[in-house]
């Protein structure tokens, strides 16, 4: 079962709520020190990229939630990132929500 806002979602009843997708961006907060990022801006800059000013290194994840609700969704993962997927003292995040279909993959 999935937890949900009511309590778990039967897997029977699942497949009849609309699912959306959601895309979160999890980045350091410009305060925060990235060594990661500084150590890719370095190697750039050695393989000749002398615009790059400044990287970033951050998370990026994909969420599907059932429910349909795109309010509810919303603040279900506005709680997800603030409880566990983003360290609010150090890093910053920002999430977008959509309708469940699948978009093309590029390998």
């Amino acid at each position: 079962m999935i937890p949900h806002e009511a309590g778990p979602i039967p897997r029977a009843q699942r497949g009849m709520l609309m699912a959306l997708n959601a895309k979160v961006f999890v980045t350091p907060k410009p305060s925060v020190l990235d060594p990661q990022g500084q150590a890719v801006s370095g190697a750039l800059h050695s393989l000749g990229y002398g615009e790059i000013e400044d990287v970033r290194i951050g998370k990026y994840m994909e969420v599907r939630l059932t429910g349909g609700d795109p309010s509810a969704a919303k603040t279900r993962l506005d709680e997800m990132c603030r409880r566990l997927l983003a360290n609010g003292t150090i890093e910053d995040y920002r999430f977008e929500i959509g309708a469940g279909e699948e978009e093309g993959t590029r390998r």
